[in-house]
């Protein structure tokens, strides 16, 4: 299924934002930190099912997937 860019991308953003206020980081050190273990991609690649769950479910998905890739917040 092919999904709106625009729609993808906030949403994308909106995580990251989630992810940092869950954590505690900064948005843009949340935003290294997926980027670098990966979680980004894993959002973009599961858009689909992702955006149909509340966020605190996916900050808890994408927090164990980067846990899984060598990141250290748990």
């Amino acid at each position: 299924m092919e999904f709106n860019v625009k729609d993808k991308v906030e949403y994308i953003i909106v995580l990251v934002n989630e992810f940092a206020r869950a954590h505690k980081l900064s948005d843009s050190q949340a935003y290294r930190y997926l980027e670098r273990f990966k979680g980004i991609d894993f959002i973009d690649k599961n858009y689909g099912i992702a955006h149909t769950q509340s966020f605190n479910d996916v900050v808890k998905d994408i927090t164990e997937f980067c846990r899984r890739q060598g990141g250290a917040i748990a």
